[in-house]
């Protein structure tokens, strides 16, 4: 049988469970935090001095902490790319029948999804630092200019992108909280916080299709996971652009300065890799075939090696001046 028809079928008994694991890793519409929970109230009489209390706090975070939130805003924003390229995937199916299990699934997750975007948008908007007209041709650049992962229509190497890719933005989320946290704006740190919290699940989530793929179809699932990361991870935005300029010119100075005040790193990167290794204990799967075992193989020695590289990487100590974010004012 083809390699795309036993994904099929995979998929197919896979989506028996899929409610459950909603239910599991996703939260009610109704209970979930909105935005405006972390924003100015519009109807209230308070609402022009709480805008001048996050400007004042603003002033306090550095020019790169500003480029790290707002290439993470772009980053969730871009979610209708994200949501067209899974609606894509093998098995999800969003038509007969009024959509099957898995396109559910990607609504809503895109639906929780959606906040991140929505709440650093209108932070940033609010706090005065940065420049939005640029902020937003940007947003528009990278949806238009879209993105491939290197993934097909492949379920297998898309829930290994999404497990690492989740982890990943909790990781940059979470840091950029305690940054902020330590500068005293409380609010933005809670705000990151959260945001982290949602890509956690998700990373949870994903993850658990990944482990339930490795017992019923463990040989392809493993040369899925070897390939993606043989291929090395691309990261979301990777074609960031600023406007005039062509696309993806921006990506590697994004990814500069978040390494640069260790919001996302190289190492951060092979980090993630060995917790998928460790939580998939791919080195305890059975029944492999013979290439199987050769991916598996190459995997267990990949983190070491890839730690070596990254030690060796330097990052420019000068910062580059985007468009988004206004230059720090000198006191």
């Amino acid at each position: 049988m083809a390699l795309k028809n036993v994904r099929l079928e995979v998929m197919q008994f896979l989506e028996k469970d899929i409610s459950s694991l909603m239910d599991k890793y996703l939260l009610p519409i109704e209970n979930i935090w909105q935005p405006t929970d972390f924003l100015p109230n519009s109807e209230k009489d308070t609402f022009f001095e709480e805008i001048k209390e996050i400007q004042e706090l603003s002033k306090e975070l550095p020019y790169d902490f500003w480029v790290v939130l707002v290439g993470d805003m772009i980053t969730e924003e871009a979610l209708p790319t994200y949501e067209s390229w899974l609606m894509e995937v093998e098995g999800v199916d969003q038509v007969k029948n009024g959509g099957n299990g898995w396109s559910k699934w990607v609504k809503h997750w895109t639906a929780e999804e959606n906040r991140h975007g929505d709440v650093l948008n209108k932070y940033l908007y609010l706090s005065g630092r940065v420049n939005m007209k640029e902020i937003e041709k940007t947003t528009q650049y990278l949806i238009a200019d879209g993105f491939d992962i290197g993934t097909d229509r492949d379920p297998y190497k898309n829930f290994v992108y999404t497990s690492f890719q989740e982890l990943a933005t909790y990781i940059s989320h979470n840091r950029v909280a305690k940054i902020a946290r330590k500068s005293g704006n409380k609010a933005l740190g809670k705000m990151c916080q959260i945001i982290s919290g949602d890509e956690m699940r998700h990373h949870h989530a994903y993850s658990e299709f990944v482990e339930r793929i490795f017992k019923v179809d463990p040989s392809e699932m493993m040369l899925a996971f070897h390939y993606m990361m043989k291929q090395k991870i691309t990261m979301p935005a990777h074609f960031l652009r600023e406007s005039g300029n062509a696309i993806s010119t921006a990506f590697e100075e994004f990814s500069n300065t978040a390494q640069r005040i260790g919001v996302y790193t190289s190492t951060d990167y092979v980090d993630i890799l060995q917790k998928l290794i460790d939580r998939w204990e791919i080195d305890k799967i059975t029944n492999l075939t013979d290439e199987a075992e050769k991916a598996r193989d190459y995997l267990m020695k990949l983190p070491a090696r890839m730690y070596r590289l990254s030690d060796r990487i330097k990052i420019p100590e000068n910062s580059y001046q985007f468009k988004w974010v206004q230059p720090a004012v000198s006191k």
